[in-house]
């Protein structure tokens, strides 16, 4: 009786487990379907913006970093 028992509960785990993740993407595709997306044109100009602001920040770095080549140059070399 006890092997029926652990039999049933095993069964009826499974079902318990499949039934969870069958809710959470039937909730996950309900809570997509109320999302607010962007426009193309929402899309387009914040793509831009961050390719803008990556080049900025590059340049940034790149600047930042010859003046810390140039500094740590003068030091070694000795040169002022």
């Amino acid at each position: 009786m006890n092997n029926g028992k652990k039999r049933a509960g095993a069964v009826a785990g499974f079902d318990s487990v499949t039934g969870k993740i069958r809710r959470f993407i039937a909730d996950t595709m309900a809570e997509l379907g109320r999302c607010t997306w962007p426009t193309r044109q929402q899309l387009f100009e914040s793509t831009i913006l961050v390719v803008i602001s990556i080049a900025i920040l590059a340049c940034f770095v790149a600047g930042v970093d010859w003046v810390a080549a140039w500094v740590i140059r003068l030091i070694t070399v000795g040169k002022f």
